[in-house]
């Protein structure tokens, strides 16, 4: 029934038949494929996925559009696309910003192309969940050598009166010699409790030359139990510069991957994390040099407050013939209180001997002197704590290219704190 569920779906949406049919091998794959492994995360009993594919109903929980500037944006909530805006000028030049299913119209090849071609459909059993059953989406393709210099936003709403899962599938084709900044806020609106599951897989393909620079800001509610998959590819001399904050609710594992393919092309990848209450989140953060001279760093850093568990993996994989690679990663988390708990995982693997790596874990405490300085100018233990963690936390919000987001994300850090 399921199965035939999905053929619906994808008659109803008027999907090409390649699409169509990776739904239907993507479910045949599902019952024998393991679960990802994200190291020293026990989410094997969470409820990733019910089975259902579904749009939500439109929704109460829509937000106003009145003082939105004149940037690209798209914004979703649930399934439905309540707000689309291109300026004319992009527009003219090719830029295209819209649902994954409007895009299936307008550029048929290139989704076809670049469709989970950053991870595959029987990778394991999320990935090929996700492809069956994935109910929306976007998709943003900037022609080769376009160059935007306002941000683009993708907004995606959960509603949180809505028990649909929240699957969606986001693609950024970014041309070569291209350049763009992109922010996505995957984030939960409203005052409901229904409970609801999300598997959103994120790819970004960097073709030759191309320059992103992606920020993220997540923050589904506690009743949202989510797997997050970011992935990016990248062609010859190509860059993406990943700077991503991790403010979640509820229970959450995530992949943050890049595969550095070309030659001389480089990634930089910058997570922030804040657990909170009594939730489990896991981070895999890896970085896969294929090309020569291709350059992969990663930056994690993390607070822990009350009862809560977080875990950072740090990946760097140099494969053979990658002369030149460099691998450089640093994982460091500060624990606000005695009952929480977390891991801080370096891991390289390296596969090829002209190559530079190296890493640096750490799990604390506030420096009781960084405290004693503060409190001796005269602040209370509480602002002092505030300060110290907004600065640990501050190398990547000072990466997000939005001032109001980064006030926002800013004002989420110091409300989890005021809570305590």
């Amino acid at each position: 029934m399921t199965k035939e569920n999905i053929k619906l779906f994808s008659e109803m949406h008027a999907e090409p038949s390649w699409l169509a049919d990776l739904r239907q091998k993507a479910f045949d794959k599902i019952e024998s494929l393991e679960l990802p492994v994200i190291e020293r995360v026990k989410f094997h009993r969470w409820n990733l996925g019910d089975g259902t594919i579904k749009e939500s109903e439109p929704s109460a929980n829509v937000p106003d559009f009145t003082a939105l500037d004149n940037h690209l944006k798209l914004v979703q909530v649930g399934t439905q696309t309540v707000f689309e805006q291109t300026p004319v000028e992009l527009a003219e030049q090719g830029v295209i910003f819209t649902d994954f299913h409007s895009a299936l119209e307008e550029i048929p090849e290139l989704i076809e192309e670049f469709f989970m071609s950053s991870v595959k459909y029987d990778d394991d059993k999320l990935a090929a969940y996700h492809t069956a059953y994935f109910n929306s989406g976007a998709v943003l393709y900037i022609p080769d050598n376009v160059e935007i210099t306002e941000p683009i936003e993708g907004i995606f709403y959960q509603d949180s009166d809505s028990d649909v899962p929240f699957n969606k599938h986001i693609m950024i084709i970014a041309g070569k010699n291209s350049k763009i900044s992109y922010l996505e806020r995957l984030e939960s609106r409203g005052e409901g409790s229904a409970k609801a599951t999300a598997n959103i897989t994120v790819e970004v393909i960097a073709r030759s030359g191309a320059q992103v620079k992606f920020a993220a800001i997540d923050r589904l509610g506690e009743n949202v139990t989510a797997y997050i998959s970011r992935r990016g590819k990248l062609g010859n001399d190509a860059s993406i510069d990943w700077a991503i904050g991790v403010m979640n609710e509820g229970n959450v594992v995530a992949d943050f991957d890049s595969d550095l393919i070309g030659n001389g092309s480089h990634a930089d990848l910058k997570v922030v994390a804040l657990s909170s209450g009594r939730q489990v989140q896991g981070i895999d953060t890896r970085v896969t040099n294929y090309g020569c001279n291709s350059i992969g760093n990663i930056l994690q850093h993390g607070v822990i407050l009350e009862k809560a568990t977080l875990t950072f993996n740090g990946i760097g994989h140099i494969i053979k013939g990658a002369k030149g690679a460099d691998a450089q990663q640093e994982s460091r988390v500060l624990m606000l209180s005695d009952q929480a708990r977390s891991d801080a995982n370096p891991i390289l693997l390296i596969d090829e001997n002209d190559v530079t790596a190296g890493h640096a874990a750490s799990i604390g405490q506030v420096d009781p002197e960084d405290m004693y300085y503060l409190m001796s100018r005269g602040l209370d233990k509480a602002t002092a704590e505030r300060l110290v963690v907004r600065g640990f936390l501050g190398s990547v919000i000072v990466e997000i290219p939005v001032k109001e987001v980064r006030d926002e994300m800013i004002a989420t850090i110091e409300e989890k704190l005021s809570k305590r």
